[in-house]
């Protein structure tokens, strides 16, 4: 059974994790076709009992099972329907996280599903092929929702990424993992455990991929893709392998890039994505650990920047199946000039608070207007780790602290790390969609900072439309449907 040492505020599982347990592959959801033509999945969120391996089986939540959800998955000009049933005892959400479509579809704080109720949202799937995923937005109950288990991967296909010569036979060479920072106490029971001066709330000192613990993959092909989530409350996980051999970058939050990176490290906060795809060779062990992430402050220790953790151990089997090398070029990405943008916003993150104000349900803090560009400036100026998520659009970044990107942060993003003293300047642009009354959500997706506050939103409008007021909100009344 894996242990962990605690040196100070350190945490290093390296060398102390014994890999018993064969990694779980979350289920494909099974989908039906409706007399209108969409593609109709549904999710229950439910209470349950998980055994997450190594003696650690504990009450848990999660999508038409125990703990997370289904993979969702969809190709691009698909009209979809999500049903999803709460028989929780509380009201919950279910946020499209990176996904474009309407305001009252996107399964934010307004959109609340009541215990008994079914919300059942429905929207055309309309950009590149990208792993997203799915997980509750309650104002001031995100970070537990999440932490208890509701969460799943939502990918999206597209002709011009299915015609790569790239691994994507799913659960075979083409591996879903969602990466979770857990606390269990002597009972093995999930704890809601706060580290002492923590300010990021949660952080776990043992790891869960997939809801295993101390998990090992079988490697069957020489080069295997790992989609990787971090689906952590707070943690920044800084991913590679335990010896250093290097792997492709192929894709971020939004989308593939336009060409592989080769690198040996690949560092994402909470709610980021990666695809990178890495070769073994026969008979080979490797351990996908996440090293020490570099969190821009002195107090890094504090808020996990010190923490070391073995994730999962790949092994690879006598004979591999033979795969073709990563291609050189992957997919064009449509670059947002500067030039175009008509404004420009500056979002400063301090505290709990965004320029200096704190979630308010009933405020939608600005418009934007339909089928334009804007830039938004963000910088951190507190000693807290922060980090930037924005609904419904997928932008890009155009130079961080003033210099041009590095290759993991050059492709689609909807959502960016920012430790203290971090500026970004990034891109974006507003279409199809307008509500001046239903807005979207922009937020820091450390879930503690966003249940304290530390969130706006805005309402994307057409040309001289000016921005409402949400609907008078009580639990249960999510908007849309059928």
């Amino acid at each position: 059974m894996g242990t962990w040492v605690l040196t100070g505020n350190r945490i290093d599982t390296v060398g102390k994790v014994d890999f018993t347990n064969k990694l779980t592959i979350p289920p494909l959801a099974t989908s039906t076709v409706d007399a209108q033509g969409r593609r109709v999945f549904d999710l229950t969120a439910q209470e349950g009992i998980h055994d997450f391996g190594s003696g650690r089986v504990s009450p848990a939540w999660g999508f038409n099972g125990s703990y997370l959800g289904p993979t969702l998955r969809a190709k691009a000009g698909e009209q979809v329907v999500v049903n999803v049933k709460n028989t929780l005892s509380q009201q919950t959400t279910v946020h499209w996280h990176g996904m474009h479509l309407p305001a009252v579809m996107d399964g934010g704080p307004h959109q609340q599903v009541a215990p008994g109720a079914t919300w059942s949202p429905n929207w055309v799937i309309d950009q590149p092929a990208s792993t997203l995923w799915y997980h509750p937005h309650l104002h001031g109950e995100t970070a537990a929702h999440v932490y208890k288990g509701l969460a799943g991967m939502f990918i999206l296909d597209d002709p011009a990424a299915t015609s790569l010569a790239l691994p994507q036979t799913y659960g075979v060479d083409d591996i879903p993992l969602i990466v979770q920072d857990k606390a269990f106490g002597d009972d093995g029971k999930l704890t809601e455990r706060t580290p002492f001066l923590s300010g990021v709330g949660i952080l776990g000192d043992e790891i869960a991929v997939n809801g295993t613990h101390s998990p090992y993959l079988d490697v069957t092909t020489r080069l295997v893709r790992l989609r990787i989530l971090n689906g952590s409350n707070a943690r920044v996980f800084n991913f590679g392998f335990s010896d250093d051999r290097p792997f492709n970058l192929i894709g971020t939050d939004g989308g593939l890039l336009e060409k592989p990176a080769s690198m040996n490290r690949i560092q994402l906060a909470s709610g980021e994505r990666a695809e990178i795809v890495v070769a073994v060779t026969p008979g080979d062990k490797t351990v996908l650990r996440s090293y020490d992430p570099d969190q821009g402050t002195d107090f890094d220790a504090l808020n996990g920047g010190a923490d070391t953790f073995d994730v999962l151990e790949l092994r690879a089997a006598a004979t591999l199946a033979p795969a073709p090398d990563v291609p050189a070029a992957l997919v064009p990405i449509d670059r947002l000039s500067p030039d175009d943008a008509k404004v420009t916003r500056k979002f400063s993150l301090s505290g709990h608070s965004i320029n200096g104000k704190q979630m308010d349900m009933n405020r939608i803090d600005f418009a934007a207007q339909v089928d334009t560009t804007e830039i938004w400036e963000v910088f951190n100026n507190d000693g807290d780790p922060h980090s930037f998520h924005v609904h419904d659009v997928q932008f890009q970044v155009l130079t961080l602290n003033g210099a041009p990107p590095p290759a993991q942060l050059t492709g689609w993003k909807d959502t960016i790390f920012v430790p203290s003293d971090t500026y970004y300047r990034v891109i974006m642009r507003f279409t199809d969609y307008t509500d001046p009354d239903i807005p979207y959500m922009y937020h820091c997706h450390v879930l503690y900072h966003e249940d304290a506050g530390m969130m706006g939103q805005f309402a994307v409008v057409k040309p001289g439309q000016a921005p409402g007021r949400p609907p008078a909100h009580r639990a249960g009344t999510a908007h849309g449907g059928h």
